[in-house]
């Protein structure tokens, strides 16, 4: 596989690269009400601040792909955008969410920087498409059914729009029945299509109808994992964030606790700085031989 040129992918200050300095987008799985969704996004806005690190607030206003029918999704489209809106207001920073439904991408657009691309639907060619032809910048996380170098084709149909403000996001691939893990060599793989690569350190942990009606998680390999990725080199950090993970109303089982962020940031800073430096070196030598 031929490596295409590097591009990295700007928002306002922020810049996503595999080269440039690590990212953080973090946020609750689920938008529970606007209170807590500001609140959150608040305290996540002044850990990355004391940081440096550039930041984007995550959070979805509907979970359509639940375990269970009954499990909450979230509050829709129109009130999920308005708490979004609210975030961006208050908080000043860039905001994600993911779509289901290509009929949803253009309101979308009109109010958030990045629209995601669940893993579940990373082939839908029209959902793909709209999000393309929306502008913005466009996620994608890799389905736990697909090889990394199947990704180069998810990436070629949003290029036919024109769009090049692509991310994509490794998340785990299924390993035998409610159970995922991680291949490092994606990340690399992924880095070949020349686009910003992300490590999902939540859903990586993630064990899928785990509980039955429920997804279960193992939360305590999200930090060692996260460390592996960043050693790869990589743009950004992926991790969903809750002050009690343990009464979060999605994904709470591999939800990082917000009071274990600032050390999870400061970690993988120093380990992105030594990742990235050695690459430096290595290209720079490498040169010269």
């Amino acid at each position: 596989m031929k490596t295409k040129p590097v591009v990295s992918v700007e928002l306002g200050h922020i810049r996503f690269s595999n080269e440039g300095s690590l990212a953080l987008i973090a946020g609750p799985c689920v938008i529970e009400d606007s209170t807590f969704t500001v609140a959150l996004a608040k305290r996540l806005a002044r850990v990355a601040r004391e940081r440096r690190i550039s930041f984007v607030f995550k959070a979805s206003y509907d979970k359509a792909n639940r375990s269970s029918g009954g499990s909450f999704r979230g509050p829709g489209l129109e009130r999920g955008l308005a708490t979004l809106r609210q975030v961006k207001e208050e908080v000043g920073c860039p905001v994600l969410t993911d779509v289901h439904c290509a009929n949803d991408v253009a309101r979308v657009a009109q109010v958030v920087d990045v629209i995601q691309v669940p893993a579940f639907l990373c082939r839908q060619t029209d959902l793909l498409l709209a999000c393309g032809e929306s502008g913005c910048i466009v996620n994608v996380k890799k389905g736990q059914f697909l090889a990394p170098w199947d990704m180069e084709q998810v990436v070629r149909k949003i290029e036919s729009t024109g769009n090049r403000k692509i991310l994509l996001t490794e998340r785990g691939i299924s390993f035998g029945y409610n159970n995922l893990v991680v291949d490092m060599r994606s990340l690399a793989v992924m880095k070949q299509f020349g686009y910003p690569v992300i490590y999902d350190a939540t859903h990586s942990v993630q064990l899928p109808g785990g509980l039955g009606h429920a997804s279960g998680g193992q939360r305590e390999y999200l930090v060692p994992l996260a460390r592996a990725a960043v050693a790869v080199g990589i743009a950004a950090v992926f991790c969903e964030v809750h002050p009690l993970p343990e009464k979060a109303l999605s994904d709470g089982p591999n939800n990082l606790p917000l009071a274990a962020l600032p050390r999870f940031v400061r970690e993988l800073q120093t380990l992105d700085k030594v990742a990235k430096s050695l690459h430096r070196y290595h290209e720079k030598t490498g040169r010269r031989r």
